[in-house]
């Protein structure tokens, strides 16, 4: 692995614990809709930071649409009653699957991949090595 796709995969994990540590701190402190949705945006920009540390040459838009169709995935398939019951039984499962279908979740998950986006591309460090100019 080159030394620009290295310290590429340790910015975007690096990133992932701040942004697991605001959700915790957003969770914990905040209240109603704003800990509700705010948690969603946040999920979907983990999930985003994720991506590019499994695969450090993606382009910010491939990242954050990924990130959105897995979160889009997860809010669907908690239409079935799976999610529901893996969550009764693990805090984990709750974190990552959720329970129940909530049609605004979907909103605030673009809002989210949007903002993963926007970062990554003013950033600039995710974009694909063959295109890549600088050393970072």
């Amino acid at each position: 692995m080159t030394p620009g796709l290295l310290r590429i995969r340790l910015a975007a994990a690096g990133s992932a614990v701040v942004i697991v540590g605001a959700g915790l701190g957003l969770r914990g402190m905040a209240v109603g809709s704003v800990a509700k949705y705010g948690g969603d945006a946040l999920y979907t920009l983990l999930l985003v930071a994720l991506v590019v540390v499994v695969a450090p040459r993606v382009t910010p838009l491939t990242a954050a649409a990924s990130a959105l169709a897995l979160s889009w995935g997860i809010e669907f398939f908690q239409l079935s009653d799976v999610p529901a019951e893996l969550s009764r039984r693990s805090a984990v499962a709750r974190l990552v699957l959720g329970s129940t279908f909530n049609p605004p979740d979907l909103f605030w998950y673009a809002v989210g991949a949007a903002a993963g986006w926007l970062l990554t591309s003013w950033i600039g460090r995710f974009r694909p090595a063959r295109t890549c100019t600088t050393n970072w």
